[in-house]
């Protein structure tokens, strides 16, 4: 646990977290994603590196043409390599490709991608987002300031705000809340009006505030797609805000989605 994660709830007393395995110890989500993103668990020098995040592009990302069909459906998605490829379930019609623009870079698009009944793959529009301080890692641990590299299913949604039309289960809770600034001095206020949990390290099937880690607490977790402040992350992925309702509303369980995150270098090979 990092020393941010006692920023997260100010009434942790008031039993606002689950209690995990044993249950001799509150298991708190960490601020090692869906926690408070303050720049107190940066390295001293964590001072702007990058600008806020332009403003959301609407376009599709680039393919090769020659595999495109007048519907724009391509045979395979685009910036994924065959190791990658050959990971998403075959029961998988939906994916989120949060591709970040460099391993030790903290800027990311996401697109969701959809599987034709032919078995090709179109693009929705493309949003630029977040991901975690220092990058990327195949080997995530907490509070390394690094987002885990892979596919990871998505199954729980929730946040502070009313359900906007969510088809995963949603967990309407005052208890997603931040506050303080984060690694370019931005607002965190709002980060966690709408989360999709991760399933890095965590337990499916229940509200993404569940703190509970399969793996062990030292391989991290709490890793969300959630609500962009601007600037990066601890580990989580960000989108705007806009962009997460629409995200919710798309996300289908019966498409058995999953999230597809890297930097792009390493998501093709």
């Amino acid at each position: 646990m990092t020393a941010g994660t006692a920023l997260l709830l100010a009434a942790a007393a008031a039993g606002w977290y689950t209690v995990g395995p044993g249950g001799s110890a509150p298991a708190v989500t960490s601020a090692d994603g869906g926690g408070p993103e303050g720049p107190d668990a940066a390295a001293p020098d964590a001072a702007p590196q990058a600008a806020q995040a332009a403003a959301a592009h609407t376009e599709a990302p680039a393919a090769d043409r020659s595999e495109s069909r007048a519907d724009g459906s391509l045979a395979a998605i685009a910036g994924l390599g065959p190791a990658f490829t050959a990971r998403i379930p075959a029961t998988t019609n939906q994916v989120v490709l949060a591709s970040g623009r460099s391993k030790d870079g903290n800027e990311t698009t996401v697109t969701v991608w959809t599987r034709t009944p032919e078995g090709r793959w179109l693009a929705g529009e493309a949003w630029a987002g977040h991901n975690a301080y220092k990058g990327w890692t195949t080997d995530h641990n907490e509070g390394d300031l690094r987002s885990p590299i892979g596919v990871f299913t998505l199954t729980d949604a929730g946040g502070r705000d009313a359900d906007p039309g969510s088809k995963l289960p949603y967990d309407k809770d005052a208890n997603f809340v931040v506050s303080g600034k984060g690694f370019a001095g931005e607002s965190l206020a709002g980060s966690f009006d709408y989360v999709v949990a991760i399933n890095y390290n965590r337990v499916q099937g229940v509200s993404p505030l569940d703190g509970r880690r399969p793996d062990g607490s030292t391989k991290g977790g709490g890793i969300w797609i959630h609500v962009d402040h601007g600037g990066p992350t601890h580990g989580c992925i960000s989108v705007p805000e806009d962009k997460m309702a629409r995200l919710l509303q798309l996300l289908d369980p019966a498409a058995n989605p999953v999230i597809v995150m890297g930097d792009a270098a390493s998501l093709a090979a």
